[in-house]
C-alpha cells in the first residue's frame, strides 16, 4: 500500500464529501494491516456520517488501490470534544466550548460555556454560575487551548 500515492487522492475525495482529512496512517494491529483515516467538519459528525464516509472511501479505494495487500479500513472523527484552532473559532459561534487560558481572569483559568462572539483579538464566552448568566471576554493570545464541550 503506497500511502504517498493514496493520500492526495483520498484527501480530494474526502473534501468532495464535505469533510477535511485530518490524518491518514497505516499501522499493524494484532498482525493485521489497518488504514486509519481521521476526518473532520464544522458540523457535528455522528455514527451515520462515519458509516457514510467509510462506505464512500471503501468504494473509492477499491477503484484506486491496485495493491493486492489485505487491510482493514478504520474511519473516525476527532470526537464530540474535538480541539479547535483559534483561527477557526468564527465557524463555531453558538457552540458550547471549554477554554483553558494562560493568565487567569477573576481567579479562573478554565471557562466552559457558549462561544457567543469572536472578534479579531478576543472571544466572548457566555456561561452560568448557578442561576446567573455571566460573560467573559478572553484575548485570543491568552487562550492556551480550546475544544468543543458537551453540555450537561
Amino acid at each position: 500500500m503506497d500511502i504517498n500515492y493514496l493520500k492526495p487522492l483520498l484527501e480530494s475525495k474526502i473534501n468532495e464529501l464535505g469533510y477535511e482529512l485530518i490524518e491518514i496512517k497505516v499501522r499493524r494491529e494484532q498482525g493485521d494491516l489497518v488504514l486509519s483515516i481521521v476526518v473532520d467538519r464544522v458540523e457535528p459528525i455522528d455514527m451515520n456520517a462515519i458509516v457514510e464516509v467509510s462506505g464512500a472511501i471503501s468504494s473509492y479505494l477499491d477503484e484506486i488501490d491496485k495493491s493486492e495487500e489485505k487491510y482493514f479500513l478504520d474511519v473516525s472523527s476527532l470526537g464530540a470534544e474535538k480541539p479547535l484552532k483559534v483561527e477557526d473559532l468564527p465557524k463555531y459561534v453558538s457552540r458550547y466550548v471549554n477554554v483553558h487560558i494562560t493568565n487567569p481572569i477573576e481567579g479562573e483559568n478554565i471557562f466552559e460555556g457558549e462561544l457567543s462572539e469572536v472578534n479579531d483579538d478576543s472571544i466572548t464566552i457566555t456561561y452560568k454560575v448557578k442561576t446567573r448568566v455571566k460573560k467573559v471576554v478572553i484575548l485570543q493570545s491568552n487562550i492556551y487551548k480550546i475544544r468543543l464541550a458537551i453540555k450537561f
